[in-house]
């Protein structure tokens, strides 16, 4: 007989049997849908909808399926124009599966796609009024439409839950990104100033964003007018009065800058004077006239404070800078500038400020009063002091290299720069040093290892030092591709050390003899390969001297390291690719001579027959400042810097040119709330 045991124990056995059964059934029909609803999203992707449709509206009546293929579907039968179907199968899903917001807002998509636009409208905006009680869903609501490229729509739903909350200040980033997709500017820039009011510290986040989003001129302008009203609302929010400084700046507009500081400072009279910051970048833009009243000011309103050195220092800086623009450089007015430093020094000599003031004074005497050794002597003394930071000094020690390059002393010169290389390394003033070095090995002839160093400074510093070592090595390369000798550069670039070495005659002298090939001086073996020298022909030649040639043919050893040169006449040495660069250099020179009609006859070669090319720019923009501050023709200035826009809108000079052009034309009047 059978206990009841082993009956409870069959029992147990046969229901284990049937679970598992029941189990490998369903995990089968499950693998079977699985490869099913791949096999469908295979179809879908190929573009073969009919198989497609067929599987998903099999797949699609096991609601455990429709969370995997539901996009899909959906998309599938609204690109094929099934919206009946799409309708009955989306209502189908609302009601059976999970009450998703998602799900709700595809049956107004729908609606939307089938061109049915009044039923969609009316069907969103009540499902708006359904979800407000719920933050949380009807936020997930507009997120999701903003994901279905409905920006309208997601903002509606915002702004009705703005107003649900009681709150119109929430939700303003997610705002201002809906309303730049639908390219409404001035509404997605309400929002960034509506979360700055309520996020001060994030200043910094929206400048960073409005600098990406605006960068068109009118836009810019839009955004001045918004916040001058603003400002005008609310004269005491110092973020409203903060960011029409820094728009004014995005415009280059110095003054408006300065008008707008001053104000700050007047208002809010913080420790740190903003007419001070701007007077620094007004200086570092070359504004110097804006740079000098608002250095003016802070001396003024500011003389108890940490902000008056720095003030008085860079207005005496300031006003250098604009003693060096006037051609001929008045050396009255140099000497009147180092009696100002002096001045500056002798009562602050244990400021840091001090030690500024001297590296800029010890510059006037080496370039300005043609007194290198008084340099020298004052530029090593900063460079041994203790006190002074290593910052200056590596300053100090690059100037005191360049006036050794006065002096003609290239090698001391290359020593100083090296040092400031190795010493400041992967620093500014690093890269600024190798930069130096570059044009010290461009200067001597010495081309490979000016392109090295040039290599280097394209890759890895900052964007104006990339700049400068980008264009001397285009120079390099166009002019030594099809002159592998380098004679023409190596005499251009010798051309331009007599430059830097304030040797303008003797510069403009060579120039002219290079451009009309007249006699010039060059290394017997570079007159040799170039077929100059030696000048006679065969048959003038005696059997010596054939010789001679003969032996040079088989072995240039000893021309090519022989050191003696010979003045040659070459009618060939100024190519195309190099003309530009010798107009360019002429140009530069007869500037300084105060021949600026002759400066400008040049500049408009370039335009003329180089448009295309690298010196276009900066030739036509040059045009428009020698109207502007040389002849003061206020017309024709607008005029250049007006077409310069045109033609050259992605340069350099652009964002100067426009300033130019509305102060000329007088947008930047003074516009102040007090």
């Amino acid at each position: 007989m059978h206990s009841s045991y082993d009956y409870y124990y069959s029992y147990i056995k046969l229901n284990r049997i049937i679970l598992s059964c029941w189990l490998c059934l369903i995990f089968s029909i499950a693998a079977a849908q699985d490869q099913d609803l791949r096999i469908a999203n295979e179809y879908f992707l190929k573009g073969e909808k009919e198989k497609a449709l067929s599987m998903y509206q099999a797949l699609s009546k096991n609601p455990g399926n429709i969370p995997m293929l539901h996009g899909n579907y959906l998309n599938l039968l609204l690109d094929m124009g099934h919206y009946k179907e799409a309708e009955d199968y989306v209502e189908r899903v609302i009601r059976k599966v999970e009450d998703r917001v998602t799900y709700r807002v595809d049956l107004g998509i729908v609606y939307l796609r089938s061109g049915d636009l009044a039923r969609a409208d009316k069907y969103f905006k009540a499902l708006v009024k359904t979800m407000l009680p719920d933050v949380y869903r009807t936020k997930s609501m507009a997120d999701y439409l903003a994901s279905q490229n409905l920006p309208e729509y997601a903002v509606y739903t915002l702004q009705e839950l703005r107003r649900a909350m009681g709150n119109p200040s929430v939700f303003t980033l997610e705002m201002a990104n809906l309303y730049r997709q639908q390219g409404k500017r001035d509404e997605m820039v309400e929002e960034y100033l509506n979360y700055i009011t309520q996020s001060p510290s994030n200043l910094n986040y929206v400048k960073n964003l409005l600098q990406l989003f605006l960068n068109k001129p009118d836009e810019l302008e839009s955004l001045e007018r918004m916040l001058t009203d603003k400002v005008q609302q609310t004269p005491d929010s110092e973020v409203y009065a903060d960011l029409l400084i820094w728009v004014n700046l995005q415009q280059k507009n110095f003054y408006g800058a300065y008008v707008q500081a001053r104000a700050f400072d007047k208002r809010f009279r913080k420790e740190t004077s903003k007419t001070l910051e701007i007077a620094q970048i007004a200086l570092n833009n070359k504004d110097y006239d804006n740079a000098d009243r608002s250095f003016a000011y802070v001396i003024k309103e500011f003389a108890n404070t940490d902000n008056y050195l720095p003030a008085r220092l860079g207005l005496i800086r300031a006003r250098e800078a604009k003693v060096k623009r006037r051609f001929p450089v008045n050396t009255d007015s140099v000497r009147y500038l180092t009696r100002e430093y002096q001045s500056f020094i002798a009562r602050y000599p244990d400021n840091g400020n001090s030690y500024e003031a001297i590296l800029n004074e010890a510059l006037l005497h080496a370039y300005y009063l043609d007194e290198k050794d008084s340099a020298v002597i004052k530029l090593s003394a900063l460079n041994s002091n203790p006190r002074v930071p290593a910052y200056l000094k590596a300053k100090a020690k690059l100037e005191l290299g360049d006036i050794y390059l006065l002096k003609e002393e290239p090698w001391e010169a290359t020593l100083l720069y090296s040092q400031v290389e190795k010493n400041q390394r992967d620093a500014p003033l690093g890269y600024e040093a190798k930069l130096r070095n570059a044009r010290l090995s461009y200067y001597k002839g010495d081309f490979l290892l000016a392109e090295e160093h040039l290599d280097i400074l394209k890759q890895a510093t900052t964007r104006e030092i990339a700049n400068d070592a980008m264009e001397l090595s285009m120079r390099i390369k166009e002019n030594t591709a099809y002159d592998t000798t380098g004679a023409a550069l190596r005499e251009y670039a010798s051309i331009e050390l007599l430059l830097v070495q304030n040797k303008v005659n003797e510069a403009l002298d060579r120039l002219n003899q290079f451009q009309t090939g007249k006699m010039v001086k060059m290394s017997k073996w570079d007159a040799f390969l170039k077929n100059l020298w030696p000048s006679k022909t065969r048959s003038e030649m005696t059997a010596a001297e054939l010789k001679e040639l003969e032996s040079w043919a088989k072995d240039p050893g000893p021309l090519q390291r022989s050191k003696d040169s010979v003045m040659v006449l070459d009618k060939s040495m100024v190519s195309m690719t190099i003309l530009d660069d010798v107009y360019w250099l002429e140009a530069k020179l007869r500037i300084r001579r105060s021949e600026f009609n002759l400066a400008n006859a040049l500049l408009e070669k370039i335009v003329t027959e180089f448009g295309d090319d690298i010196l276009a720019d900066d030739a036509y923009f040059t045009q428009g400042d020698l109207y502007e501050t040389c002849f003061h023709d206020k017309e024709k200035a607008m005029e250049v810097y007006r077409t310069f826009l045109e033609r050259f809108p992605g340069s350099v000079y652009a964002a100067e040119a426009r300033k130019r052009y509305r102060t000329l034309r007088g947008d930047f009047q003074e516009k102040v709330v007090n």
